[in-house]
């Protein structure tokens, strides 16, 4: 019986990635016979989930995304996951009211109960090992990412009061496309329809937020991704440095941890960074901790100057 349990589990886990797959794609991939997976379908069916089957050639196997879905069936290390996700999630933020930090913080609580018994006592003793170091961040509302999420998927058009850095606040009508996460920030991609161009906003900023019954037109994204959008508005005053660092990345990746930055690999254990910054000064805290040679490709006037601070640091 545990072998069948642990097959209707794994098989479940494959349906659930929301792909349609072939009979003998899913027999090839669970290392079973057609006919033991034809039983395992049954299985799965008699346990309330909707296993949708299209016979003949193109034939195919999917999970129908149903009104009544039964919980949700996680394996050892997909419970565990969700554990240390949760724990992260809720270390970061200020513990607002209403938080998506806030409610991380209530779920971690609660997951025991939807652990089969066997997991409680590695779980609790995960707990018991575990801490987080609070990371300062701006909380942003679970119902605020909620609410432009169902608006995003059905293409309403929202209004909302926007707090821009400078303090002063404006009423916007946005048709929204994309949330974003960078750097311990939310943000929201959106055609600002009084503005007749692209913007984007801090989520945490955002108030008074309404979903409008009112449709819009998806629209191409004025980039490759919204996070290159967004990318390309954090770099607009800053310069594109290049360098190379005598040391490995895993090394390098934590002494630039606070910095977006692009990290590859190169010959000899040694890496290439390339990074935007509006001041030459912002490399060194990071390069200091490395304590290994460097190399500043571009800009010339960073390369230039960090030349000048070591002359001053050797006289």
């Amino acid at each position: 019986m545990a072998d069948v349990l642990r097959r209707v589990l794994a098989l479940l886990a494959v349906l659930q990635t929301g792909r349609a797959f072939s009979g003998d794609e899913l027999a090839a991939r669970l290392d079973v016979t057609p006919r033991t997976l034809r039983r395992d379908v049954d299985r799965l069916r008699g346990y309330g989930y909707p296993v949708e089957t299209q016979p003949g050639p193109g034939g195919y196997y999917r999970l129908a995304a149903g009104r009544a879905m039964p919980p949700l069936l996680l394996d050892d290390d997909e419970a565990i996951a969700t554990l240390l996700g949760l724990a992260t999630l809720a270390a970061i933020g200020d513990a607002t009211e209403g938080g998506v930090d806030d409610a991380a913080t209530r779920a971690y609580g609660k997951v025991d109960q939807y652990l089969p018994k066997r997991l409680r006592p590695r779980a609790a003793a995960l707990r018991e090992s575990l801490e987080t170091t609070p990371t300062r961040a701006p909380s942003t509302s679970a119902g605020t990412l909620s609410t432009l999420a169902d608006a995003i998927h059905h293409e309403h058009v929202v209004t909302f009061d926007y707090t821009a850095a400078t303090g002063v606040t404006s009423t916007r009508r946005v048709e929204p496309h994309r949330q974003l996460h960078l750097n311990l920030r939310w943000y929201l991609l959106a055609f600002d329809t009084g503005r007749d161009d692209w913007r984007v906003f801090r989520t945490d900023r955002i108030t008074g937020l309404r979903e409008l019954s009112l449709r819009f037109t998806r629209r191409p994204l004025p980039a490759g991704t919204g996070i290159d959008y967004l990318r390309q508005g954090l770099a607009k005053d800053r310069r594109r440095v290049v360098l190379t660092i005598d040391a490995p990345v895993t090394a390098v990746a934590d002494a630039f941890t606070y910095q977006d930055v692009e990290l590859a690999a190169v010959a000899g254990d040694r890496t290439r960074a390339v990074l935007s910054l509006d001041s030459w000064h912002w490399l060194l805290p990071s390069l200091a901790f490395l304590d290994a040679d460097f190399t500043v490709h571009e800009p010339a006037e960073f390369a230039a100057a960090c030349r000048r601070f070591g002359a001053r640091l050797r006289q």
